[in-house]
Protein backbone atom coordinates (compact mmCIF):
# COMPACT_ATOMS: atom_id res chain seq x y z
CA UNK A 1 0.00 0.00 0.00
CA UNK A 2 2.78 2.40 0.95
CA UNK A 3 4.65 1.55 -2.25
CA UNK A 4 1.58 2.40 -4.35
CA UNK A 5 1.18 5.72 -2.49
CA UNK A 6 4.86 6.52 -3.01
CA UNK A 7 4.61 5.66 -6.70
CA UNK A 8 1.59 7.95 -6.98
CA UNK A 9 3.41 10.80 -5.21
CA UNK A 10 6.46 10.40 -7.44
CA UNK A 11 4.28 10.44 -10.56
CA UNK A 12 2.50 13.59 -9.39
CA UNK A 13 5.82 15.28 -8.64
CA UNK A 14 7.18 14.32 -12.06
CA UNK A 15 4.09 15.70 -13.79
CA UNK A 16 4.36 18.91 -11.73
CA UNK A 17 8.03 19.28 -12.65
CA UNK A 18 7.28 18.87 -16.33
CA UNK A 19 4.51 21.48 -16.20
CA UNK A 20 6.52 23.95 -14.16
CA UNK A 21 9.98 23.77 -15.72
CA UNK A 22 9.06 25.51 -18.97
CA UNK A 23 6.93 28.22 -17.38
CA UNK A 24 9.51 28.97 -14.66
CA UNK A 25 12.32 29.13 -17.23
CA UNK A 26 10.29 31.63 -19.25
CA UNK A 27 9.58 33.55 -16.02
CA UNK A 28 13.31 33.90 -15.29
CA UNK A 29 14.05 34.80 -18.91
CA UNK A 30 11.61 37.71 -18.77
CA UNK A 31 13.45 39.20 -15.79
CA UNK A 32 16.84 38.82 -17.49
CA UNK A 33 15.47 40.62 -20.55
CA UNK A 34 13.99 43.35 -18.31
CA UNK A 35 17.43 43.98 -16.82
CA UNK A 36 18.87 44.20 -20.34
CA UNK A 37 16.15 46.72 -21.24
CA UNK A 38 16.95 48.98 -18.28
CA UNK A 39 20.71 48.68 -18.88
CA UNK A 40 20.17 49.79 -22.48
CA UNK A 41 18.25 52.83 -21.28
CA UNK A 42 20.98 53.71 -18.78
CA UNK A 43 23.75 53.31 -21.37
CA UNK A 44 21.90 55.59 -23.78
CA UNK A 45 21.56 58.23 -21.06
CA UNK A 46 25.25 57.96 -20.26
CA UNK A 47 26.24 58.36 -23.92
CA UNK A 48 23.89 61.31 -24.35
CA UNK A 49 25.38 63.15 -21.37
CA UNK A 50 28.89 62.51 -22.64
CA UNK A 51 28.13 63.59 -26.20
CA UNK A 52 25.87 66.58 -25.62
CA UNK A 53 26.86 67.80 -22.16
CA UNK A 54 30.50 66.66 -22.04
CA UNK A 55 29.79 65.19 -18.63
CA UNK A 56 29.09 61.68 -17.36
CA UNK A 57 26.95 61.55 -14.20
CA UNK A 58 27.13 57.74 -14.06
CA UNK A 59 30.23 56.14 -12.53
CA UNK A 60 29.26 52.46 -12.33
CA UNK A 61 26.32 50.24 -13.24
CA UNK A 62 25.72 46.74 -11.92
CA UNK A 63 22.79 44.36 -12.26
CA UNK A 64 21.53 41.01 -11.07
CA UNK A 65 18.59 38.64 -11.23
CA UNK A 66 17.80 36.63 -8.13
CA UNK A 67 18.40 32.90 -8.38
CA UNK A 68 15.37 30.60 -8.29
CA UNK A 69 16.46 29.39 -4.84
CA UNK A 70 16.68 32.96 -3.52
CA UNK A 71 13.25 33.76 -4.96
CA UNK A 72 11.66 30.74 -3.29
CA UNK A 73 13.29 31.58 0.04
CA UNK A 74 11.76 35.05 -0.11
CA UNK A 75 8.40 33.58 -1.13
CA UNK A 76 8.50 31.46 2.04
CA UNK A 77 9.51 34.42 4.24
CA UNK A 78 6.75 36.67 2.89
CA UNK A 79 4.09 33.95 2.92
CA UNK A 80 3.46 34.51 -0.78
CA UNK A 81 1.45 31.98 -2.76
CA UNK A 82 3.85 29.77 -4.76
CA UNK A 83 2.36 30.72 -8.12
CA UNK A 84 4.16 32.73 -10.78
CA UNK A 85 1.40 35.37 -10.89
CA UNK A 86 1.59 35.86 -7.13
CA UNK A 87 5.39 35.98 -7.18
CA UNK A 88 5.33 38.62 -9.93
CA UNK A 89 2.99 40.77 -7.88
CA UNK A 90 4.60 40.30 -4.46
CA UNK A 91 8.36 40.05 -5.04
CA UNK A 92 9.47 43.32 -6.63
CA UNK A 93 13.25 42.92 -6.42
CA UNK A 94 13.76 39.81 -8.54
CA UNK A 95 15.49 41.97 -11.15
CA UNK A 96 17.77 44.72 -9.90
CA UNK A 97 19.92 47.46 -11.42
CA UNK A 98 22.25 49.62 -9.31
CA UNK A 99 23.54 52.94 -10.64
CA UNK A 100 26.40 54.66 -8.84
CA UNK A 101 26.91 58.38 -9.36
CA UNK A 102 29.61 60.76 -8.19
CA UNK A 103 27.30 63.38 -6.71
CA UNK A 104 23.94 63.57 -4.97
CA UNK A 105 22.46 65.89 -7.62
CA UNK A 106 23.33 63.30 -10.28
CA UNK A 107 21.28 60.61 -8.53
CA UNK A 108 18.12 62.70 -8.86
CA UNK A 109 19.02 63.72 -12.42
CA UNK A 110 19.33 60.09 -13.51
CA UNK A 111 16.18 59.08 -11.65
CA UNK A 112 14.17 61.80 -13.41
CA UNK A 113 15.63 60.98 -16.83
CA UNK A 114 14.91 57.28 -16.46
CA UNK A 115 11.43 57.42 -14.94
CA UNK A 116 10.16 60.14 -17.31
CA UNK A 117 10.43 57.83 -20.33
CA UNK A 118 7.08 56.96 -21.89
CA UNK A 119 7.45 53.18 -21.62
CA UNK A 120 8.55 53.23 -17.97
CA UNK A 121 5.77 52.93 -15.40
CA UNK A 122 6.60 54.05 -11.88
CA UNK A 123 5.25 51.72 -9.22
CA UNK A 124 6.99 53.17 -6.18
CA UNK A 125 9.85 55.54 -5.35
CA UNK A 126 11.55 55.62 -1.97
CA UNK A 127 13.92 58.50 -1.27
CA UNK A 128 16.32 57.23 1.36
CA UNK A 129 18.67 60.13 0.60
CA UNK A 130 16.24 62.76 1.86
CA UNK A 131 14.95 60.36 4.53
CA UNK A 132 17.72 57.86 5.44
CA UNK A 133 16.97 54.59 7.19
CA UNK A 134 17.57 54.41 10.94
CA UNK A 135 20.91 52.68 10.44
CA UNK A 136 22.18 55.47 8.15
CA UNK A 137 21.48 53.79 4.81
CA UNK A 138 21.02 56.21 1.92
CA UNK A 139 19.92 55.55 -1.67
CA UNK A 140 17.15 56.22 -4.15
CA UNK A 141 14.95 53.17 -4.77
CA UNK A 142 12.62 53.07 -7.75
CA UNK A 143 10.34 50.14 -8.48
CA UNK A 144 9.53 50.45 -12.17
CA UNK A 145 7.79 48.37 -14.80
CA UNK A 146 9.23 48.09 -18.31
CA UNK A 147 7.93 46.24 -21.37
CA UNK A 148 9.87 43.22 -22.58
CA UNK A 149 9.10 42.54 -26.24
CA UNK A 150 8.90 38.83 -27.02
CA UNK A 151 7.69 36.99 -30.11
CA UNK A 152 4.28 36.68 -28.46
CA UNK A 153 4.05 40.38 -27.64
CA UNK A 154 5.02 42.78 -24.88
CA UNK A 155 5.30 41.51 -21.30
CA UNK A 156 5.41 44.06 -18.43
CA UNK A 157 8.17 43.19 -15.96
CA UNK A 158 9.12 44.86 -12.66
CA UNK A 159 12.69 45.98 -11.98
CA UNK A 160 14.11 47.56 -8.84
CA UNK A 161 16.55 50.39 -9.58
CA UNK A 162 18.88 51.71 -6.87
CA UNK A 163 20.72 54.98 -7.43
CA UNK A 164 23.34 56.22 -4.99
CA UNK A 165 26.65 58.06 -4.74
CA UNK A 166 30.04 56.39 -4.48
CA UNK A 167 30.22 57.24 -0.77
CA UNK A 168 26.74 55.81 -0.14
CA UNK A 169 27.60 52.66 -2.07
CA UNK A 170 30.81 52.13 -0.12
CA UNK A 171 28.96 52.49 3.19
CA UNK A 172 26.11 50.18 2.09
CA UNK A 173 28.59 47.52 0.95
CA UNK A 174 30.37 47.58 4.31
CA UNK A 175 27.09 47.52 6.27
CA UNK A 176 25.88 44.56 4.21
CA UNK A 177 29.01 42.55 4.99
CA UNK A 178 28.82 43.32 8.71
CA UNK A 179 25.09 42.52 8.82
CA UNK A 180 25.59 39.06 7.35
CA UNK A 181 28.72 38.35 9.37
CA UNK A 182 26.67 38.74 12.54
CA UNK A 183 23.46 37.20 11.06
CA UNK A 184 21.58 40.44 11.52
CA UNK A 185 22.53 40.83 15.19
CA UNK A 186 25.12 43.60 14.81
CA UNK A 187 26.88 44.52 18.10
CA UNK A 188 25.89 47.93 19.41
CA UNK A 189 29.41 49.37 19.18
CA UNK A 190 29.55 48.46 15.47
CA UNK A 191 26.12 49.98 14.90
CA UNK A 192 27.35 53.20 16.48
CA UNK A 193 30.47 53.14 14.30
CA UNK A 194 28.33 52.59 11.20
CA UNK A 195 26.15 55.55 12.12
CA UNK A 196 29.22 57.74 12.49
CA UNK A 197 30.56 56.45 9.18
CA UNK A 198 27.24 57.32 7.51
CA UNK A 199 27.53 60.89 8.83
CA UNK A 200 31.10 61.06 7.53
CA UNK A 201 29.98 59.80 4.11
CA UNK A 202 27.30 62.49 4.04
CA UNK A 203 29.85 65.20 4.77
CA UNK A 204 32.11 63.81 2.05
CA UNK A 205 29.24 63.93 -0.47
CA UNK A 206 28.47 67.54 0.42
CA UNK A 207 32.11 68.64 0.24
CA UNK A 208 32.70 66.86 -3.07
CA UNK A 209 29.57 68.52 -4.48
CA UNK A 210 30.99 71.93 -3.53
CA UNK A 211 34.32 71.16 -5.19
CA UNK A 212 32.55 69.86 -8.27
CA UNK A 213 30.46 73.02 -8.54
CA UNK A 214 33.58 75.19 -8.40
CA UNK A 215 35.61 73.19 -10.92
CA UNK A 216 32.66 72.52 -13.24
CA UNK A 217 32.16 76.24 -13.71
CA UNK A 218 35.77 76.62 -14.81
CA UNK A 219 35.51 73.60 -17.13
CA UNK A 220 32.44 75.05 -18.86
CA UNK A 221 34.25 78.33 -19.58
CA UNK A 222 37.17 76.45 -21.13
CA UNK A 223 34.76 74.31 -23.15
CA UNK A 224 32.96 77.35 -24.53
CA UNK A 225 36.17 79.08 -25.57
CA UNK A 226 37.78 76.00 -27.11
CA UNK A 227 37.06 74.74 -30.60
CA UNK A 228 34.34 72.09 -30.44
CA UNK A 229 35.23 68.59 -31.55
CA UNK A 230 32.27 67.17 -33.43
CA UNK A 231 31.50 64.16 -35.54
CA UNK A 232 29.95 66.39 -38.23
CA UNK A 233 32.77 67.69 -40.47
CA UNK A 234 32.79 70.80 -42.68
CA UNK A 235 31.89 68.89 -45.84
CA UNK A 236 28.71 67.51 -44.27
CA UNK A 237 27.75 70.94 -42.94
CA UNK A 238 28.25 72.49 -46.39
CA UNK A 239 26.10 69.81 -48.00
CA UNK A 240 23.38 70.33 -45.39
CA UNK A 241 23.52 74.08 -46.05
CA UNK A 242 23.02 73.58 -49.79
CA UNK A 243 20.11 71.22 -49.23
CA UNK A 244 18.49 73.73 -46.86
CA UNK A 245 18.85 76.56 -49.39
CA UNK A 246 17.46 74.37 -52.18
CA UNK A 247 14.44 73.46 -50.04
CA UNK A 248 13.82 77.15 -49.28
CA UNK A 249 13.96 78.05 -53.02
CA UNK A 250 11.50 75.24 -53.86
CA UNK A 251 9.07 76.55 -51.26
CA UNK A 252 9.02 80.03 -52.78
Amino acid sequence: MREREQDGTDAEMLAFARRTRASFSRFMMEYRFAVDTVLTKVNILRDEFLHLHEYNPIEHVTSRVKTPQSILEKVARKGCEPTLDSIRETITDIAGVRITCAFIADTYRILDALTSQDDVRIIEIKDYIARPKANGYKSLHAIIEVPVYLSTGAVPVIVEVQIRTIAMDFWASLEHKIFYKYSGEVPSHLSDDLSQAAATAEQLDLRMAELHSETRGAELEVSRSAEAVDEVDEKVLAQLWELTRRAERDDV
